[in-house]
């Protein structure tokens, strides 16, 4: 049970809007340590609102949802916040850096927020994960001042600043050419198998699916194939 980061049993999503449709249904599923696992299917299969709820954003759903280990139904809004921010690590696919800091600054921010190290302790760790990037000599620069594969690793970067047990990912290469597409994937990669990050990943992109080490299909709200590739 070490080993398991993010489990899920059970998970049923209703809208009511204004009648009620299944959006999920039995969804169930687990993510291991150091595993890069991607989640699939046709736009409206529920691979988004699945996420939401896995990132604990949504809270109305049937069913159990852990993190390492520990349940999420009964926590508050703040525990949830907390959990969010020091567990979990988020890349979309747009990047969402903030125009007016530069690179290291954006890479600080959820640490900073976290309140745990100092700034220069956040400020090294920042370093340090623009270095694992390839993209240190960028740190001054200006968001702006980047292109698209580079504003996406400083998003990765600054998703990896607290440490997590886990990188979401929703559609992170759907902004980009086929070329900065690959090298994502290529971080993706080596995230898991030199560091041991799990990464749970949606994605439309069939080729990135494949290359994952698991692929899991979504049809009509449910899981319709899970398998290792």
């Amino acid at each position: 049970m070490e080993n398991i980061i993010l489990e899920a049993k059970g998970i049923n999503k209703y809208f009511h809007d204004p009648n009620t449709i299944q959006v999920l249904n039995n969804i169930s599923f687990s993510v291991q340590k150091g595993e890069f696992v991607s989640v699939t299917g046709k736009s409206g299969c529920g691979k988004s609102t699945l996420l939401y709820i896995l990132s604990t954003m949504d809270t109305d759903y049937e069913g159990e949802l852990k993190i390492h280990n520990l349940l999420m139904r009964d926590k508050s809004e703040a525990e949830l916040a907390r959990v969010r921010n020091e567990e979990i690590g988020f890349v979309f696919q747009f990047h969402y850096l903030l125009n007016e800091f530069n690179v290291i600054k954006n890479v600080m921010l959820p640490g900073l927020k976290l309140g745990k190290y100092t700034e220069q302790e956040v400020e090294h760790n920042a370093l340090e994960k623009l270095k694992i990037l390839g993209i240190e000599s960028e740190a001054l620069k200006l968001p702006n001042q980047l292109s698209g594969g580079q504003k996406q690793r400083v998003a990765i970067a600054r998703a990896l600043i607290n440490n997590p047990l886990l990188i979401m990912g929703d559609e992170p290469t759907g902004n980009l050419d086929k070329k900065n597409s690959e090298l994502v994937f290529d971080i993706f990669q080596e995230l898991a198998e030199s560091y041991q990050q799990s990464l749970l990943i949606v994605t439309h992109d069939q080729e990135f699916a494949s290359r994952t080490q698991r692929t899991i299909v979504m049809e009509d709200g449910k899981i319709i194939a899970d398998s290792k590739n």
